[in-house]
């Protein structure tokens, strides 16, 4: 078990986010010009990219309440101008940029938004828009993100951590009858509602939430401790990959998507004790390592070149992914690194 790793840096998580960017870009790449697989086909083994973005609510949930706890731990309290703070250096900049050239790309006609796009990314409002463009669609899970930071620290603050985290298992618990609820009032759009607004997803983030204040706990008992360690664990891994096919819509809507929260949970659990495996080893491969750093500039620039619908040359592989490799890197090295040592240096938050 690593006994080094800070919470802000916490060993595999970026080697467990690299993974996740690659099924978004795997999922956004099908279909594009001149790559290997047609658009569709991966549906015959689920939905890739929403995959990759539920380990990423996941890893948030477990990554903010870890620094929550910490926070906790040294001061017994929480400074919630110091949370905003540091999620608005780490979030704001890169998505504004973003957002400006979007606007820019319009003006110049490259692509084309819909009405309320731009309002409803702006208030990071846009899991609750479903008539979209597909440049400002993937924004659909920062809102998602940005509603959990809003919320988040304000109940763990007013309930402190032992009842924040009974929240969280509450929210988990209800997780299957919202999205059934949502099934049979949503109408035409109950597909989005049940996979997007934030009452039917929240319990991804919780279930990241509740490892993070759970893992002493489950570390002291002796059959958990065997079960991550041993090679049966290898089953949770096939197991989530069962969960992601394609089934029934009430195994989806109920116990399907819990069950794939769970598995991604404890794969994390997993690989943050255990980095000097094999497997720990590779996902902390510095070139691996790295793309995880670059994630959130990857995802928010690859939906401008991974369009399945545009005929542009930048749009066509394998140049789409390399011009959304180079602006994101770009993004990263200019805009968020710079944005994150002004806020060490002037001591924000």
């Amino acid at each position: 078990m690593s006994s080094n790793a800070s919470p802000s840096r916490i060993a595999s998580l970026d080697g467990l986010r690299a993974l996740s960017i690659a099924l978004v870009l795997t999922s956004h790449l099908a279909g594009t010009q001149n790559f290997l697989l047609a658009r569709g086909t991966l549906a015959t083994y689920g939905d890739f990219g929403y995959l990759g973005v539920r380990v990423f609510f996941v890893i948030s949930g477990f990554l903010i309440t870890s620094l929550l706890l910490e926070e906790h731990r040294r001061s017994h309290t929480i400074s919630l101008r110091g949370f905003y703070l540091r999620r608005s250096f780490r979030i704001f900049p890169a998505f504004i940029v973003y957002l400006l050239a979007v606007v820019l790309l319009q003006a110049l006609g490259q692509l084309h938004l819909r009405d309320g796009d731009l309002f409803h990314a702006a208030t990071y409002t846009t899991n609750y828009h479903y008539q979209r463009s597909w440049h400002l669609g993937h924004i659909w899970s920062l809102s998602v993100e940005e509603q959990f930071y809003l919320l988040w620290p304000l109940v763990f603050l007013v309930c402190k951590p032992r009842k924040a985290l009974l929240v969280a298992a509450v929210v988990i618990a209800m997780g299957p009858f919202l999205r059934v609820a949502a099934w049979f009032s949503a109408g035409p759009w109950r597909d989005d509602v049940i996979f997007e607004a934030f009452p039917t997803v929240a319990d991804a983030l919780a279930t990241g939430c509740l490892l993070a204040g759970a893992r002493g706990w489950l570390w002291r008992s002796a059959w958990y401790r065997r079960f991550l360690g041993s090679p049966a664990f290898w089953l949770v891994p096939v197991g989530v990959a069962v969960c992601n096919l394609p089934h029934r819509v009430w195994f989806d809507v109920t116990i399907g998507v819990s069950l794939l929260n769970l598995g991604i949970a404890v794969i994390i659990d997993r690989f943050v004790r255990f980095p000097d495996t094999w497997s720990g080893v590779v996902l902390n491969w510095r070139p691996l390592v790295w793309l995880g750093t670059l994630s959130y500039s990857l995802y928010l620039w690859q939906e401008i070149f991974l369009n399945p619908n545009s005929e542009h040359p930048f749009a066509a592989f394998p140049i789409n992914l390399i011009a959304a490799l180079l602006v994101a890197t770009a993004s990263f090295y200019l805009i968020e690194k710079p944005c994150l040592r002004f806020r060490v240096r002037h001591k924000l938050g």
